[in-house]
């Protein structure tokens, strides 16, 4: 396990509406599907992917966890790096887009926009 931990190749969001979230996902990202299935459809940002899977293919996966309903709450924000957060907040707007927040400045010294994909997972844009 020496080279242990490496990066993070793969994150799995749980979708209760597989279509919905695939159209967007490739509307907004502007990503083609990378692969899917009847259960998932995977999208390619480079050194990670993002898998989109039905919330009833997921029990499976996690079994004997629970998959928590979107009316539970947000327990992560996936951020990804930009050069211009206003630009970005400004592209997202055409694309259909509704921000949550933002564009803001952080006391941390980061500009950052957030922004909620169909099944409720948070998108965080920074520069």
């Amino acid at each position: 396990m020496g080279s242990w931990p490496r990066s993070i190749g793969a994150i799995t969001l749980f979708v209760e509406d597989l279509e919905a979230a695939k159209q967007f996902y490739q509307d907004v990202f502007g990503l083609p599907i990378n692969f899917e299935d009847d259960d998932s459809a995977v999208f390619d940002f480079g050194n990670t992917i993002i898998n989109l899977l039905k919330t009833t293919a997921a029990r499976e996966l996690i079994d004997p966890a629970a998959v928590a309903g979107r009316e539970a709450g947000s327990r992560l924000q996936l951020t990804i790096q930009v050069d211009d957060v206003d630009a970005t907040s400004a592209e997202l707007a055409t694309r259909g887009v509704e921000l949550l927040n933002g564009p803001m400045n952080r006391p941390w010294g980061v500009r950052t926009a957030s922004f909620s994909d169909p099944g409720g997972h948070i998108w965080e844009i920074a520069q």
